[in-house]
């Protein structure tokens, strides 16, 4: 009987890493949702996704902005099942940043987690992949290809991680396929970036669609990514439009 298919997540405890859990378990896949600070979502959607299908999900903490912990959540993956079919590097910081008075500390959390921690933790994973021509997906942004003002560091980043995406798809050819997702706006953010409903409304002007994405529409092209075995060193762009309106 064929080993289902393993999925690492990171990330994956709340709004669109959970979407995307959720979505990659419903495909047939065994899921391992890291979490840094969301302890309690990450247990929550161990249990939900384990009532629907026995011993099919657990949860991995760990602060990936310290390297030395990529090994450990790899390990995890491979001690529970033994393989390690896609990574999807989820896993992200967004905030303004102000030139002029951008900090170090700020430069590192925006580079370290959107840029850094996806090479090392693809760099780490590389020979499991490697064993089951595994592929990995990149979560982008479309401002990784035109900039939004007043995020400078946070869009630098990104479009670092779109190219390392490309270059990554010509390095670890054929065994391993390297993909990404660039999303618009999916979602409304939270606290700090929370939006007043006028600033909402501008958003909403500049997107063809006239909505914003659900979570769904970004863990559908990861699914389909992740199943097409044909497909490497694409970014599709999940926005609604909103590029072509800038």
């Amino acid at each position: 009987m064929r080993k289902r298919r393993v999925a690492l997540i990171t990330g994956a405890a709340r709004r669109l890493g959970a979407v995307i859990a959720k979505t990659l378990h419903a495909e047939g896949f065994n899921i391992v949702a890291h979490c840094n600070t969301s302890q309690l979502e990450a247990n929550e959607l161990v249990q939900e996704l384990n009532s629907i299908r026995a011993h099919s999900t657990i949860s991995v903490q760990a602060d990936l902005s310290d390297l030395r912990n990529c090994e450990p959540v790899i390990n995890a993956t491979i001690s529970e099942w033994g393989q390690l079919d896609i990574l999807v590097n989820n896993a992200s910081t967004y905030y303004p940043t102000e030139i002029g008075s951008v900090s170090h500390s700020q430069w590192n959390d925006l580079v370290d987690i959107n840029l850094k921690i996806p090479f090392f933790l693809i760099q780490t994973a590389m020979p499991w992949l490697h064993q089951v021509r595994g592929n990995i997906v990149n979560i982008v942004d479309i401002n990784a290809q035109r900039p939004l003002k007043g995020y400078p560091v946070y869009c630098a980043a990104k479009a670092g991680l779109a190219l390392l995406t490309e270059a990554l798809a010509l390095e670890l050819a054929p065994n391993i396929r390297v993909n990404g997702v660039a999303p618009g706006t999916i979602m409304w953010p939270e606290k700090s970036n929370k939006l007043d409903d006028s600033e909402k409304l501008t958003t909403l002007k500049k997107i063809p669609l006239g909505r914003i994405g659900d979570g769904k529409d970004i863990a559908e092209a990861v699914r389909f990514l992740a199943i097409s075995e044909y497909v490497t060193g694409h970014i599709i762009r999940i926005d609604g439009g909103a590029i072509l309106s800038r």
